[in-house]
């Protein structure tokens, strides 16, 4: 029920910012009966149902030639849609401005020219009603043609974001309604310029590939034989049917090039089945590490069932700790599965992967998700390498990211226990991120002792 009244109440939301940018980019900016004005709205309408089938088709089971289909589109608009609306409120106030300033100056200077041009006017708006006066500086004795008045707005209305015959909300009511398209089309068109570009650049930057980071973490109880151990760490991939095949091919080269000891994948990997997304993770079987690759469960995974990618990931080559330790020459390392996979059982469980080991040796987790660092301090680890925030992804989503997480992205410690989260290697619905650049993070271990 809940759940009901919040998709409703975002349904609506929806609607209503539809609504609103269409008067604003389309009814405001295009003359009724138009080509243009017929394209926007006819645009308006399709997008944000392209984006609803985009964020739903692969839970409804579509096939995925169809997610694929609708999926670049639909999240793409609503990358788009995010920008535009907060340049269109930045830009409202603007508008309004240059139409009172515009007003102002035609009531206020008036010429000597407009005024002798004056009688003519009225007598050729007696004769025909709706012409208008001709601007200054027109041949004498000429009328200016009316612009028609948009036909969805209610002739003689008032101000209002519905009408469109007088005037429009904010506008003053004896501005020409050619100025008032112009200062429309100004305004909206710059919003619009800067919505784009925005979302570009931010795809160009998830389509090109993460850029590689680099992390020292000094660790008090790691040997001196250890340091300088160089873990990879890769999340948030999301395959999926916007981000595929080379995107993969991309990671695998990067993390390569690298060369770590050991490479971490903590979770988010994917976003579908195997069936359908088994081809894009094939160049996994391409990772090179000394100490191997692992694989922790992310919440994404049990979306579309957690336990065939588990085990497609073993068959890549790569090792699943699920709930499980695995002792390394000169560490333990331990990972947990996702708090996702307690609706099938499946949770973390940290007495499981960390409870009967030897506490003078130094201990790594793999977590997907940092809400569990406070268990992660009380079995005693001392390093925890998670994902799952993607760093907001979309400013400003990193400030709401930040009130779900302990630690939005970065190193930071927790008592005895450190935290390092990635922004991860992808990018989930639209593949676009804005203020939180994609990233691998080589983790290089550091001993006191050194």
């Amino acid at each position: 029920m809940v759940f009901a009244l919040v998709a409703l109440s975002v349904l609506a939301l929806l609607v209503l910012v539809h609504r609103w940018l269409w008067i604003r980019l389309v009814r405001d900016t295009t003359t009724p009966g138009r080509l243009a004005r017929r394209i926007g709205t006819a645009l308006a309408i399709a997008l944000p149902l392209l984006s609803v089938a985009a964020l739903t088709a692969g839970r409804a089971g579509a096939p995925f030639w169809l997610q694929q289909t609708v999926a670049w589109p639909g999240y793409l608009w609503l990358a788009v849609l995010l920008y535009l609306t907060l340049t269109m409120l930045v830009a409202e106030p603007i508008r309004a401005l240059l139409l009172r300033r515009l007003a102002h100056r035609d009531t206020s200077a008036g010429t000597p020219e407009a005024a002798a041009l004056a009688p003519v006017a009225a007598v050729a708006g007696a004769a025909q009603p709706g012409l208008e006066a001709a601007p200054a500086g027109a041949e004498p004795g000429s009328v200016a043609a009316p612009e028609q008045a948009p036909a969805d707005a209610p002739q003689g209305s008032g101000t209002g974001s519905g009408s469109g015959s007088g005037s429009e909300a904010g506008a003053p009511a004896g501005l020409p309604l050619s100025r008032r398209r112009f200062v429309a089309r100004t305004v909206g068109g710059a919003a619009a310029a800067v919505a784009v570009a925005t979302v570009g650049n931010g795809a160009y930057g998830v389509l090109r590939g993460p850029s590689v980071k680099r992390v020292q973490v000094p660790l008090a109880k790691l040997p001196r034989a250890a340091h300088g151990f160089r873990i990879a760490v890769v999340s948030d991939v999301h395959l999926g049917p916007v981000l595929g095949r080379a995107h993969t091919q991309r990671i695998v080269d990067a993390v390569n090039r690298t060369q770590p000891d050991l490479i971490a994948v903590v979770g988010d990997l994917v976003d579908g089945s195997v069936q359908d997304l088994g081809p894009a993770a094939e160049p996994l079987r391409g990772l090179s590490a000394r100490h191997g690759s692992f694989f922790v469960t992310g919440n994404h995974e049990y979306f579309s069932g957690a336990q065939p990618w588990i085990d497609h990931v073993r068959e890549l080559g790569l090792t699943p700790l699920e709930n499980a330790r695995r002792a390394l020459p000169h560490f333990d390392l331990a990972g947990v599965n996702d708090i996702a996979g307690e609706t099938e059982g499946q949770g973390p469980d940290f007495a499981a992967a960390l409870g009967d080991r030897d506490r003078a040796r130094t201990a790594v987790l793999l977590a997907h998700q940092p809400v569990v660092i406070h268990d992660a301090v009380r079995h005693g680890v001392d390093l925890q390498l998670s994902g799952h925030t993607h760093g907001g992804q979309l400013w400003p989503g990193n400030y709401l990211a930040e009130l779900a997480n302990p630690t939005l992205a970065g190193l930071e410690r927790y008592g005895d226990t450190q935290l390092y989260v990635s922004r991860g290697a992808g990018a989930w619905g639209p593949p676009v991120r804005v203020g939180a650049p994609s990233d691998i993070t080589v983790v290089e271990l550091a001993s006191y002792q050194a």
